[in-house]
């Protein structure tokens, strides 16, 4: 046991609370239920950092019809005011997308995050090129924030202690000042990654190393005690009840084992702990768990051979129940032996396996990930109707093989880049972000016909250049009513999967405004929303408030003209459940309005 007089170096702890959600299931909290949570967190007394936003995040919000902007500034505000920092992730050529982006809204986004209180970008490329990096570090720091270059780490031949030292070095030369080691799938080596840090450290005493690893295979545990022993700065943890599994390893646990090593570790506030864990499981409770695949809560030593994100198993288990029946229809159309699924996903696992360095071993993380595990689904079924390997490698993937994306690691396999010849596609030398030329005088010019306000610091700008499609949807209403639609399906569906009785089936809609109260309709008829200065009939937005007898809708009926629906109390709309013209029934919910 280490002597306790002992005092070694202080390590700070990092909440994920982002990368928690996101590496359970699709959407995240609410901005109200960020809101409830930050003070929370702040009492815990542990964390130095949190991690508030970046990557998907902000996306997802528009998904479900929330305005990611005011959700990022709701988050950072507390964290701010007492001096926590909050830290972003941010990817590079593609920044909040599985896409590149131009140059003017990269350098935008730093503008904006930063005046919406976020200190500190994890700025990281999926294929390791510095050039896709190096912009963001000197954007990151004209807008004030530190900027933290980010190597992705995983295991091959390519990937060794001296890649990733020599990576280092190039980033720093850039201008970094702090250096993370991505290990998205937790596959690092604790050996190899405790030689990088302690490279970076006696080399660079000032520039802090952050590692992160997630727990899916089962390494980082003891990565986490070898970077520390390295010299690491800070880690990156989580908190139940989204600890473990293809997650992060809980802050309890590692806070404990370097207590025991004889770092300096700040204590944990487990009542409030106790409170965050509970508010986190009542934001699971009230929509959030629908969209969290099961299997994420295990680990598997299987990601030791295959290396790809635990956070992926979930969509890898619905592209392989997608495929799965049609393969054994092949192979039994050709009179080979069927495939159990768990068959099929050691033959993907190994597959995955061998086709990695075949395509220049990216790193698997997002999106490269996704495409090595496409090409090696593919190969799969294409070999399961006798036909070759590559027979299908979606535009995407191609565009990673050509270089537009950036410089792969290891060299393609000769039969990748006679494909390619065959095909007649070329490859690409260049810099990628020569392939994406700027694009927000076309935005700026496109919100001024719509009349849409570029928000406060261009933050609403930002939001449409970076997510234009989602953008769309989320302001004409159209994602908030495909969420509603989704949710309702996935709540009726584990309704029915837990032997429901269908005639008792609850109004789930309900379920998720237990603060509001629903407006019925009190007769039969074709409804009609309150009409503009245009004379059209407009469906109210979330969040507009009534006053006792406000009109809230008309509907027609077949013989008594129109029937007006007045609001009973004050309050304000949180969700209206039907749209322009639909045929209600008497009874039906109208609206949910909240007092």
């Amino acid at each position: 046991m280490a002597s306790k007089n002992t005092k070694k170096r202080e390590i700070k702890f990092s909440l994920l609370y982002r990368d928690m959600w996101q590496s359970s299931g699709k959407y995240v909290p609410r901005k109200d239920q960020l809101a409830k949570i930050a003070p929370v967190i702040i009492d815990m007394g542990c964390f130095a950092r949190v991690e508030t936003n970046g990557g998907a995040m902000e996306q997802v919000n528009l998904l479900y019809g929330e305005n990611p902007n005011q959700a990022v500034r709701t988050f950072t505000k507390p964290f701010n005011e007492v001096g926590i920092k909050t830290h972003m992730l941010d990817r590079g050529l593609n920044a909040l997308r599985m896409n590149p982006v131009p140059a003017d809204v990269r350098e935008l986004m730093y503008k904006v995050k930063h005046a919406q209180g976020v200190d500190i970008t994890r700025i990281f490329c999926g294929l390791n090129d510095v050039r896709n990096i190096a912009p963001s570090i000197k954007w990151a720091k004209a807008a004030g924030m530190t900027a933290q270059a980010t190597m992705c780490i995983t295991y091959s031949d390519v990937h060794t202690d001296k890649y990733y030292i020599d990576m280092a070095e190039r980033l720093i030369a850039e201008g970094a000042e702090e250096i993370a080691l991505k290990d998205m799938a937790g596959i690092g080596r604790p050996a190899t990654l405790g030689k990088i840090v302690k490279h970076i450290k006696t080399k660079y005493p000032d520039i802090i190393v952050d590692y992160h690893g997630h727990s899916g295979p089962g390494f980082s545990v003891a990565s986490m005690l070898e970077v520390a022993n390295a010299g690491a700065d800070v880690i990156d943890v989580a908190m139940e009840p989204l600890s473990w599994g293809m997650v992060h390893p809980d802050v309890i646990t590692i806070q404990a084992m370097l207590k025991d090593a004889g770092f300096q570790v700040p204590e944990i506030n487990m009542k409030a702990y106790m409170e965050a864990r509970s508010l986190t499981q009542s934001f699971i409770d009230d929509f959030l768990g629908y969209f969290i695949d099961p299997r994420n809560r295990f680990m598997s030593s299987l990601l030791v051979g295959c290396g790809l994100p635990g956070g992926m198993m979930g969509s890898l288990m619905a592209d392989l129940k997608g495929v799965h029946a049609a393969i054994n229809a092949n192979l039994k159309a050709r009179g080979h032996a069927e495939l159990s699924e768990d068959e099929l996903l050691v033959e993907l696992f190994d597959e995955v396996k061998y086709v990695w360095p075949k395509l220049g071993n990216p790193p698997l993380v997002t999106p490269f990930s996704q495409y090595v595990k496409n090409v090696a689904l593919m190969n799969i079924f294409a070999m399961s109707q006798g036909k070759e390997r590559y027979s299908m490698i979606d535009p995407n993937t191609w565009n990673m093989i050509l270089g537009k994306a950036g410089k792969l690691p290891g060299k393609l396999a000769p039969e990748i880049v006679a494909l390619a010849k065959e095909k007649g596609l070329e490859f690409f030398e260049g810099n990628p972000q020569d392939n994406y030329p700027n694009a927000l005088p076309h935005f700026i010019e496109e919100m001024e016909k719509l009349g849409w306000d570029r928000g406060q610091d261009d933050e609403e700008l930002f939001e449409f250049a970076m997510h234009e499609k989602q953008y769309r949807e989320y302001k004409s209403g159209e994602a908030k009513k495909n969420f509603n639609k989704e949710l309702q399906a996935k709540q009726e569906a584990k309704f029915k999967a837990n032997g429901g009785n269908m005639a008792q089936m609850p109004d789930f809609r309900a379920l998720r405004h237990p603060n509001a109260e629903p407006v019925s309709a009190p007769v039969t008829g074709r409804v009609m929303w309150e009409f503009d200065f245009e004379d059209r009939s407009v469906k109210p937005e979330n969040g507009k408030s009534y006053k006792e007898g406000d009109v809230l809708c008309a509907i027609q009926t077949m013989g008594r003209g129109l029937e007006i629906v007045r609001a009973n109390f004050p309050g304000k709309i949180v969700e209206a459940c039907k749209e322009q013209g639909d045929i209600i029934q008497k009874g039906d919910t109208l609206a949910f309005i909240e007092k």
